[in-house]
Parts: structure tokens; sequence; C-alpha cells
């Protein structure tokens, strides 16, 4: 059985270049839409790993972490095409990943809520 933060980060290595997604929406595909908080924790887990792109989630309003981690955030955006407004975020329904094929999301109804 695969943890909540595992499925996450199944979710999130899928998600393309110059395309974000939020916490709710991640947390909505993986069939617990008031999990956001605990995607976010699962993301804050997972910024010094190389291999997943932990940069292409946000806030719902488009809004960067507010962290040390922020400025490399916009820049890995930056360089995918992803554009910022004036006050400093992201159109998120400009740049939202929306998966039109069914299989790219995880089929996890039958699968408990486990954290570790």
């Amino acid at each position: 059985m695969k943890t909540f933060y595992e499925q996450v980060y199944e979710i999130v290595a899928k998600i393309p270049s110059g395309t974000v997604t939020t916490y709710g929406d991640i947390a909505k595909m993986l069939g617990h839409p008031r999990a956001a908080r605990f995607v976010g924790y699962a993301m804050s887990a997972s910024c010094e790993t190389d291999d997943l792109p932990w940069h292409r989630v946000t806030f719902s309003n488009g809004k960067l972490w507010d962290n040390e981690w922020e400025r490399v955030q916009r820049d890995l955006l930056i360089s995918e095409g992803v554009g910022f407004t004036k006050d400093g975020h992201i159109d998120v329904d400009k740049y939202r990943w929306k998966p039109t094929n069914i299989d790219i999301l995880l089929n996890v109804s039958d699968l408990p809520l486990k954290f570790e």
C-alpha cells in the first residue's frame, strides 16, 4: 500500500513542464479534497528531490512558498515559461494543469489514507 506522500509524489511527477497545479487540486485528485494541507506537508518534504517537479505545485491563489525555496521555485517556473502577475503570483487559471486523460490520475478510492 502506498503512503499518502507516495501518492502525492506520483501525481506531481506527471505535471508537465510549463504548467502548475495546487495543493488542493492534488488533494481532490487523491479523493481527499480537504487534505490540501497534508499535500503541502508532502511537498515541503520533497523540495530537495531532484527528480520530482515540486516547483510546479502552488497555493490556490498562485502564491509561492514564503521560505528559502521561493526564489528557486520562481526561477524554475520562469525557465519553463510560467508567467507571474504584477503582485508576484502565478495566474493559476492560465497555467493550471488540466489532465484530460483519466489514466493520468491515480485510482486510490480503495486505499486508506495513511500518513508516514
